[in-house]
């Protein structure tokens, strides 16, 4: 790839509304990201799966935000911006959901392309969760897998503690801009993390932490493992949202038991009674995951993602530029539809309300994980989904 076509990748994969499946379709048919930032306006109009992005397009948002990005990545030896087409951009992100097309890396990039164990769990732990989750970490990390996870309080950062004293590597996903660490207590977890694996976003430069941007954030540690490892988390956690979209990818799911009467543990042992492997020792996981202990995860170098991505909605949300956006949206996809009018207030299963609403089920499922992302609507058991905001 040339400088200008990489120039170009850059800008429209920061360009506002443009998330990972309207850039994968606009490349398709213009054939390089330079075509599609020359293209009329009106010729992208069937390919995005939001017009507002048009009122962004080629604005000066995205060329500063692409500017910004590339002298980062100038100033800081280890920083990456890494690329879709890139070869060695983890062929994981490619398998179960539409990737995002542009990711700030800081740190060892061939650390997501290893094989990998997510270990999530509350922010609020107990001392014994926290033990629990160090203890699987380092010996993970041990074994050779890399342990990812989002870097928050609590389990997360336990989780990364424990892999950094075995003698693999750790993966944090932010959802922040990669030049805002949060919390920010650990600066120097992450400046760690840096020096054995990688520190890895998908949002824009000076991106805060808002509430949207952390379960955007899981679905990436979801998909760059092949299994995740719940510690500790309630029934309303953001780590069960994790699960819930490994699952959908095709990722095991594994949970640790706790007490019944600790509240921190009912999460866990609903996703057990739902099928999660409840798992108490190392044995437990390489039973579930045999795959994790190859010495190593046939990756993509070599050959780009781009031949694999999906281009059709995943079910998944497109990835946005900020959790302002994503409320935007989901107000935007509300009026379309009427689809929080119709679903009411009483559970309703996606079928139901693609047959009532005359649309495609599959833009139902992604236009209800955008109303869950929003915290508009909450999903239950069964496949159900009900509304929880008025």
């Amino acid at each position: 790839m040339d400088t200008r076509e990489r120039e170009s990748w850059i800008e429209l994969a920061l360009t506002p509304y443009i998330g990972a499946e309207s850039f994968l379709r606009l490349w398709q048919h213009f054939g390089s990201a330079a075509a599609v930032l020359a293209a009329d306006p009106q010729a992208l109009k069937p390919h995005l799966h939001f017009q507002a992005a048009l009122k962004h397009w080629r604005g000066d948002a995205a060329r500063q935000a692409a500017e910004a990005a590339l002298n980062w990545e100038a100033s800081h030896a280890d920083g990456r911006l890494l690329l879709l087409a890139d070869a060695d951009y983890p062929v994981m992100l490619a398998e179960g959901m539409a990737p995002p097309p542009l990711l700030f890396v800081r740190g060892d990039v061939a650390s997501l392309s290893r094989p990998a164990l997510a270990i999530v769990g509350s922010r609020h732990a107990t001392p014994q969760a926290l033990r629990i989750a160090r203890d699987f970490g380092q010996a993970l990390s041990d074994a050779g897998v890399v342990v990812v996870s989002g870097m928050a309080d609590g389990i997360d950062t336990a989780a990364h503690e424990g892999a950094l004293r075995g003698r693999g590597a750790t993966v944090a996903v932010w959802g922040t801009g990669i030049d805002r660490v949060y919390p920010a207590k650990n600066k120097a977890l992450a400046q760690q993390i840096t020096g054995q694996g990688c520190v890895v976003s998908e949002f824009p430069l000076d991106t805060r932490p808002v509430a949207g941007n952390f379960p955007r954030r899981n679905r990436i540690i979801a998909a760059l493992s092949q299994a995740t490892l719940v510690v500790e988390a309630a029934p309303e956690s953001g780590s069960l949202i994790t699960a819930r979209l490994a699952a959908e990818m095709g990722r095991e799911v594994l949970a640790v038991p706790g007490s019944i009467d600790n509240p921190h543990s009912k999460g866990c042992h609903a996703l057990i009674k739902q099928g999660a492997k409840l798992t108490e020792n190392l044995d437990d996981i390489w039973q579930e995951c045999p795959g994790l202990m190859a010495a190593s995860l046939q990756h993509s170098f070599g050959r780009s993602p781009l031949q694999n991505a999906p281009l059709q909605p995943s079910g998944l949300p497109e990835s946005l530029p900020s959790a302002a956006a994503t409320q935007e949206i989901a107000g935007n996809i509300a009026s379309q539809h009427g689809m929080l009018a119709q679903m009411g207030f009483d559970p309703v299963h996606p079928d139901a309300l693609a047959q009532t609403l005359g649309i495609a089920a599959a833009d139902v499922y992604a236009e209800l994980t955008e109303l869950e992302l929003a915290g508009s609507i909450a999903a239950l058991p069964g496949g159900r989904y009900q509304r929880v905001q008025s």
